[in-house]
């Protein structure tokens, strides 16, 4: 049929029934957009006898995924299964038979999307991957085409909505960390297994994304560095507060070089200190946001549903809709007036080294538990004075059970290596647990 796309899914769990939701219900509002009709075909998943609430007549259901990826009535492949196997290999298999893919998995993205983007262009289809990052803000978009005449300076990203949960929930219940995290699993806020959310995974996927493609590099997942949130406690909320700051799970991207020059690029995922009056810190709950400064356009920031039925199936609708507006059945050609996937031409972008972590300049946050003994404190800044290390505040709570006394010291910026190796030499005294905490600050000014 003439100016009709048609979309075969792969997966009918939560986000896939969304994303037929809106295919069935929302046709006709599609088609007064597009001036086309987008049209769900077929439908895979392993248990098709679930009630999920839809019409799927007309539909063709299977639970064998080969029904859709060589079908020739299918034009565009879904793939929501999430991972990184069999989904790399079902969107390879689409794309190899010249039907475009959208997909919401931020894993496969970030693992092999260096080998993905290169396929689709090669067989003259587009990939969409919208809903990877943010859930329902369109923060790639932007990127990708809203500050596309701008030179990126920073992207800042809560992107993890069950950490945001927890330290929300952890700051105004005065929690710990542990009650939080089995809360969030009761609500299904966290998975049985949490690690990935927890440790910073997910994040790390989403801001290697991110970072390809505000600076034109190669996605590295694997470069980026990942700290996850089980260390904080109650006390270090209460802490933070008291010196006028959040902590928030933040993924960290900058350019460095010389002369508007990107040489290397900046990656990092960690508890971060972030001052209460920002913006970023009034991100709550299991909301998540991208901030993305320009040379010319700015502070900017996206705020939304980073993940859920709803708007994670507008987000991958959205990248359908894009695709059909340039292409359809019986006119594939046209993906060449689509932006680049990553932003930048296919081979303007390049292989940038990872800035090492030990370059890294900040601030820092160190919770230490030292003995209530006369010196201790001296020592201790006798240390980071070495490192030339100087500090913005310092608190000494009550006495612990354990007879030491958590100490909170904030330094003013340092590199990574100053502070590790001071840290070393700080470990080694009697006085002081091992066990220190390290956090990260960022004072932005947006």
């Amino acid at each position: 049929m003439l100016n009709e796309i048609r979309v075969g899914l792969l997966g009918l769990g939560t986000i896939g029934t969304g994303v037929a939701r809106i295919l069935i219900e929302q046709q006709e509002l599609m088609r007064r957009r597009l001036g086309k009709t987008v049209r769900l075909v077929a439908a895979a998943d392993r248990d098709l006898d679930r009630d999920r609430g839809l019409d799927f007549s007309g539909v063709r259901l299977s639970d064998d995924a080969k029904d859709i990826l060589t079908a020739d009535d299918v034009d565009l492949v879904v793939e929501l299964i999430g991972g990184y196997e069999p989904a790399r290999s079902f969107v390879v298999t689409a794309l190899e038979h010249g039907k475009h893919a959208v997909t919401a998995n931020k894993a496969l993205i970030a693992k092999h999307g260096e080998e993905l983007f290169p396929l689709a262009a090669k067989n003259g289809v587009a990939i969409g991957f919208e809903a990877a990052v943010g859930g329902g803000i369109p923060c790639l978009k932007a990127l990708r085409e809203g500050c596309a005449a701008n030179a990126v300076l920073s992207v800042y990203g809560i992107l993890n909505g069950t950490c945001n949960f927890i330290l929300t929930k952890m700051e105004n219940e005065g929690a710990d960390y542990a009650d939080v995290l089995k809360e969030a699993q009761e609500l299904g806020y966290a998975e049985a297994d949490p690690t990935f959310d927890v440790e910073g995974i997910d994040t790390a996927h989403k801001l290697s994304i991110l970072a390809a493609m505000a600076f034109g590099s190669k996605i590295k997942f694997d470069e980026v560095f990942t700290e996850g949130i089980s260390k904080i406690t109650a006390s270090d909320i209460e802490s933070a507060a008291e010196l006028g700051y959040r902590i928030k799970l933040l993924g960290i991207a900058k350019p460095h070089g010389v002369d508007g020059e990107v040489e290397q690029v900046e990656m990092r995922v960690h508890p971060t200190l972030v001052p209460v009056d920002s913006q970023i810190a009034q991100v709550s709950d299991s909301y998540n946001a991208v901030m993305v400064s320009g040379d010319f356009v700015e502070h900017t920031m996206y705020f939304g549903r980073g993940a859920g039925e709803r708007p994670t199936a507008s987000a991958v609708v959205a990248d359908i809709m894009d695709i059909a507006r340039v292409c359809s059945g019986d006119a594939p050609d046209g993906v060449d007036k689509l932006a680049p996937p990553m932003a930048f031409c296919e081979n303007e972008r390049r292989e940038l080294p990872t800035l090492p972590m030990a370059d890294v300049q900040c601030e820092y946050y160190l919770r230490l538990m030292v003995k209530d003994e006369p010196g201790v404190i001296a020592s201790v800044t006798s240390i980071l004075a070495d490192h030339r290390i100087s500090l913005e505040a310092v608190l000494q709570k009550e006495r612990s059970a354990a007879q030491h006394v958590p100490v909170i010291m904030l330094t003013h910026e340092t590199s990574e290596g100053n502070l590790q190796a001071a840290i070393s030499r700080i470990t080694q005294l009697s006085s002081v647990d091992p066990d220190v905490l390290i956090l990260r600050k960022e004072s932005f000014g947006a």
